[in-house]
């Protein structure tokens, strides 16, 4: 499935809290998330969130950074799921990991061959009421998102709509 341009256009827009980087420390961090399970989608969102101490229930990562090569954050004891999702789409293998990691003890990683971007939409409209997503906007921050029946609404319709 691939977005339409309104959608990508619409996909600009964060689904949660924008923190700014230079706001994003752990105290305020760990003010938002606390005792939530807690999600992140990209390798220095997941990367930021474990040097502060704060291990993800659920870390969606491809080893990319900016369209560049790097090193998956060090796995730790997290369960390693693969997946392939091609840039660009949300496949159904993806949407089906992302489920089977949701019922998985944590922490869990889903290591994405491909792009894990888009990959933030089933992890809202599939994980528990509650939750917290975290994943970078690029150049600008960190966006939060706390699960509540209008974003897992909202990502429902962003998946329909696509292709």
């Amino acid at each position: 499935m691939r977005p339409s341009d309104s959608l990508r256009d619409q996909l600009k827009t964060p689904l949660g809290e924008l923190l700014p980087d230079s706001e994003a420390d752990r105290n305020a961090i760990q003010r938002r998330i606390s005792g939530s399970y807690v999600i992140t989608v990209g390798d220095r969102t997941t990367e930021k969130m474990i040097s502060l101490g704060m291990v993800p229930s659920l870390q969606i990562v491809d080893g990319v950074e900016q369209r560049k090569k790097r090193e998956p954050p060090e796995l730790g004891d997290a369960t390693e799921i693969r997946v392939e999702n091609p840039p660009g789409e949300i496949t159904q293998q993806s949407i089906d990991a992302i489920r089977a990691a949701l019922g998985a003890k944590p922490p869990v990683r889903l290591l994405v061959s491909g792009e894990e971007d888009l990959l933030v939409i089933p992890a809202c409209m599939y994980a528990p009421e509650g939750a917290v997503i975290l994943y970078g906007q690029p150049g600008e921050g960190l966006v939060i998102v706390r699960l509540t029946c209008q974003v897992r609404n909202k990502t429902a319709t962003m998946l329909d709509s696509m292709e």
